[in-house]
């Protein structure tokens, strides 16, 4: 009989098409925003796909941390915390810890790299677990690329079929974070089922060194840009130097709205996109991956959702890199989670990333 112990975060990635960059401490913030909750549906997703036979049970909290969703699908399980009212980290934290007395095979969670450090301070190296991504800043190495990945993780790991490795916990102070500070650090480690195509890489900082090669960008980008157009702006120190070459304000860590080079809005969220787009005929878009992971949609950048992305033309998506970053990637496809496979299927295929100034390298793009 395998074990395997099921623990949702239901608010995480709360903050993220809200612009609030995190959910810590502002649930109910993100919430009267219009925050989403997300994270059930990606647990729904992954569990769709694992292979579930009469030798798995499941362990969990009660409610939206697990029971609900496990009863929902009709699968075998226990509810061995119960929590009334709306979850905390605290109860994230106990119910981890009853796992190990269960002497659970596979600890299964959803949420972001808050979550996942919570889950590390309860089991430190002691069990398996598996991440699926749900947060809005996901840097840690413990997670699945998406949540089908997951899936196949868990399948792997139930099938025997996979090493251990212990995969580094980041975090970062949410405070420090919304003040435009980035101070990520290192919590602990994870014993996470190993598979280099389906685990999502830790994200690296940029170096300093890179400012010269980003300004190259910026001046390709800002002499080619076009009146009339509205210009979305993603996250990221590459993307700031554009702001930088333009002299307009700029929020490192959040989405930016520029029209005939001014500033149309810092800051912005999801609504305040589409109310936007509703306004101009035509939008562009201008990202760059993270680094270290690659992601250039679903991470960091909830703000350029779903909904958002549909309304424009893939053709009107701009990628920005530098070669560093981009050679980082050890050659793999950039990657989109986006939490819509409709939509990423949208956006799957080959781009030009701008990666100097008129200096272009052709990328893939996938899931």
């Amino acid at each position: 009989m395998k074990k395997i112990g099921l623990i949702i975060n239901p608010i995480a990635g709360l903050g993220g098409s809200v612009g609030l960059k995190g959910t810590d401490n502002l649930s109910e913030k993100a919430i009267a925003l219009g925050g989403k909750p997300k994270a059930i549906e990606k647990t729904m997703n992954t569990l769709m796909g694992v292979d579930i036979d009469e030798d798995v049970v499941f362990y969990t909290a009660s409610g939206e941390m697990g029971e609900s969703l496990l009863k929902k699908m009709n699968f075998d399980y226990e509810c061995i915390y119960s929590k009334d009212d709306r979850s905390t980290a605290v109860d994230t934290y106990k119910c981890a810890k009853l796992f190990i007395e269960k002497n659970i095979d596979l600890l299964v969670f959803a949420g972001g790299d808050g979550t996942a450090r919570d889950i590390c301070n309860a089991v430190d190296e002691n069990m398996a677990v598996v991440g699926i991504p749900a947060g809005v800043k996901v840097q840690s190495a413990v997670f699945a690329k998406n949540p089908k990945k997951a899936s196949n993780l868990i399948n792997k790991f139930l099938n025997g079929k996979s090493l251990l490795k212990k995969c580094e916990v980041i975090d970062l102070d949410e405070d420090m974070y919304r003040n435009g500070v980035i101070q990520p650090k290192l919590y602990g480690y994870l014993n996470v089922p190993y598979d280099k195509k389906l685990l999502q890489n830790k994200k690296a900082r940029s170096p300093l060194s890179e400012e010269n090669n980003q300004r190259l960008i910026a001046y390709d980008i800002c002499d080619n840009m076009e009146n009339g157009i509205l210009y979305i702006i993603g996250p990221g120190s590459t993307t700031k130097a554009i702001m930088d070459n333009l002299n307009l304000k700029n929020t490192l860590i959040g989405v930016d709205l520029i029209f005939n080079k001014k500033i149309y809005k810092n800051d912005v969220s999801e609504k305040d996109i589409l109310d936007a787009m509703d306004i101009y005929e035509k939008t562009y878009v201008i990202v760059t991956p993270i680094g270290g992971q690659g992601y250039v949609f679903g991470r960091g950048n909830q703000q350029i959702s779903e909904k958002v992305i549909n309304k424009i033309e893939k053709e009107d998506i701009f990628i920005v890199a530098t070669e560093t970053k981009l050679v980082k990637l050890i050659n793999e496809p950039l990657l989109i989670d986006t939490g819509s496979e409709e939509t990423n299927e949208k956006l799957k295929g080959y781009y030009k990333v701008i990666t100097g100034y008129k200096e272009r390298r052709v990328m893939k793009v996938s899931d």
